[in-house]
């Protein structure tokens, strides 16, 4: 009988043996799975005339190459804001390159000196595009980019700065624009834009007109470009920064933020993304 007991024993151990060995394999087939570590980092670069304090940011636990994303500032500047939304970028998978338009990483204090600011970068397009085309070629060099999908988004100032890199025939191939002024410098000709466009508006936007909308749409129209443009009902401009509040409180200007079109813009945007990339 105790013989008995013990061979028993001995078929139960080699069971639980082979069992767990059998889990182990299994689990050694099933494919590493390696978590996101987003790290983002200052990148200075430059143009002929301007030295530029940009911010780039990526997941340095995928080595493969990826799309790049520019990401342009509100009239604010080059700030954490944007730095925030580069590294939200890097986190889906791409590689963000949070631009610094202004040069030197200038920032505005003041509604007043914002103004400023945006209007030298768009008072002169030229120098514009030179300094967004040292920002697109920082981009494309990166080793952990694919220089053939590259998109761009941009926020106020930076939205309108998108759409006009996009008007202008630039290579992008998808453009997000977040509570964009309409009143760009350039507007597109027929084929002059190259790649998807998404702009997402706030319905209630003091600093963008009805007319304005409606000549932007023609023109997209007549350009033969696709293009998505959505009203945010209730949202008015700034409506994707948590600051906006404080701003509005602060400056007494017609800022607020807007939890629900902020987190269906950004959805819209990742949609759009992975269709095209």
């Amino acid at each position: 009988m105790m013989k008995l007991k013990l061979i028993y024993a001995f078929l139960i151990g080699m069971f639980v043996v082979a069992c767990t060995s059998a889990e182990k394999e299994s689990e050694s087939n099933e494919p590493e799975v390696v978590e996101a570590r987003v790290l983002g980092k200052v990148t200075t670069y430059a143009s002929d005339s301007t030295t530029m304090v940009g911010y780039l940011s990526l997941d340095v636990n995928d080595s493969s190459k990826r799309p790049g994303i520019l990401v342009v500032h509100e009239w604010w500047g080059h700030n954490e804001y944007s730095r925030k939304r580069a590294d939200m970028l890097a986190g889906l998978g791409y590689v963000a390159l949070a631009v610094d338009m202004y040069g030197d990483g200038k920032q505005a204090a003041h509604p007043d000196e914002a103004g400023a600011f945006a209007g030298m970068v768009m008072g002169n397009f030229d120098d514009a595009k030179a300094r967004f085309e040292a920002a697109l070629e920082t981009l494309k060099s990166h080793p952990n980019v694919d220089s053939e999908k590259i998109g761009a988004i941009g926020y106020c100032f930076g939205g309108s700065t998108v759409l006009s890199m996009a008007n202008a025939g630039y290579e992008l191939d998808a453009v997000a624009a977040f509570h964009a002024g309409l009143g760009l410098p350039v507007m597109p000709e027929a084929g002059s834009v190259k790649g998807r466009i998404l702009v997402a508006n706030g319905a209630e936007d003091k600093f963008v007109t009805e007319q304005q909308i409606t000549d932007y749409k023609a023109a997209m129209d007549a350009a033969g470009a696709s293009y998505e443009f959505i009203n945010y009902e209730g949202a008015v401009h700034s409506f994707t920064s948590k600051d906006a509040d404080s701003l509005a409180a602060k400056f007494g200007m017609p800022l607020a933020y807007n939890a629900a079109a902020d987190s269906a813009s950004w959805a819209k945007m990742q949609a759009l993304f992975a269709e095209v990339f």
